[in-house]
């Protein structure tokens, strides 16, 4: 299955222009697809609902949304009845393959005075793979406080661990024929895939949290419970190769980084076949990244 994550920073390209299409022509054909920085009803963005935008490029997949902003923007029209609408800022995941189940996981948010602080989430969505069920997340960690960060891997792993064992959206063999009646209750897979931007590099300590410490004799110490970084295990390039570059602020110099991840269960890491970045990208800050699992 072919895979692509990709922060599209709300469709701002580098060059400033707000582009949808190019967005989608950079992504091409993909089985799942991993999605950031997705807004729905921004003044900044011409108010389009970017998801229905997104929808309509993929007409052959099967998507979902998960908010982790959600604020009003309803308005009256001029009968003086209210027009529902929310302004929303979040992750979207499409699949070729049917998504049996989806919850939008809030992830920790610390409360800064300075640095702006928004609700991030991780979007679950359970798809239909070659060889049965599987996990799929699309996320965005905070990208001021390294703390913060730290409290939503924790989250995020706990969420990863402990799924399984809950039941899924719904479970239960005496469940009422409300249920029952139309199918049976979805699965929740151990094995899971995690995409997206996190906010760190290689050589943050978040992401030793995610994948273990590093030990001289023995190399990468991951964990049962722990993710293994799917770039690494491909060999497919150096473990700093960027897929941003930040711009200069305050006393921060430019440099470009790689935010961008691929994170899987152990029980996945041999099926990771090939990644890649796509360099020449323009419609983002970021670059999407792909991935090839034999699945």
């Amino acid at each position: 299955m072919k895979f692509c994550s990709y922060n599209i920073q709300y469709g701002t390209g580098k060059d400033g222009r707000v582009d949808l299409d190019r967005i989608a022509s950079e992504i091409g054909d993909q089985d799942i697809i991993c999605l950031q920085e997705v807004e729905r009803f921004l003044p900044e963005t011409g108010m389009v609902d970017q998801v229905a935008e997104i929808a309509r490029h993929f007409a052959q997949h099967h998507w979902v949304f998960g908010a982790g902003v959600d604020v009003d923007a309803d308005f009256r029209d001029e009968n003086g009845h209210v027009q529902h609408r929310r302004r929303q800022f979040g992750n979207m995941l499409l699949t070729r393959t049917p998504i049996l189940s989806s919850r939008s996981h809030l992830l920790p948010k610390h409360g800064l005075t300075g640095a702006m602080s928004l609700q991030r989430s991780a979007l679950e969505g359970v798809v239909e793979a070659p060889s049965g069920p599987l996990r799929i997340y699309t996320t965005h960690l905070a990208h001021a406080s390294p703390a913060e960060r730290a409290d939503q891997i924790d989250t995020l792993l706990s969420l990863i661990r402990d799924i399984p064992g809950s039941g899924g959206v719904w479970s239960g063999t005496q469940a009422s024929a409300h249920w029952t009646e139309a199918s049976a209750p979805p699965p929740m897979p151990h094995r899971a895939v995690v995409m997206g931007d996190f906010n760190m590099t290689p050589e943050d300590a978040e992401y030793e949290l995610l994948v273990g410490a590093m030990d001289i004799a023995h190399g990468r110490l991951n964990r049962l419970n722990g993710l293994v970084d799917a770039w690494v295990v491909s060999e497919s390039g150096p473990s700093d190769q960027p897929t941003c570059v930040e711009l200069a602020r305050g006393n921060r110099r430019e440099r470009s980084v790689r935010l961008d991840y691929m994170f899987v269960t152990p029980d996945l890491s041999a099926s990771v076949t090939s990644m890649a970045i796509d360099d020449a990208a323009l419609g983002s800050d970021h670059q999407p990244i792909f991935a090839v699992l034999d699945i």
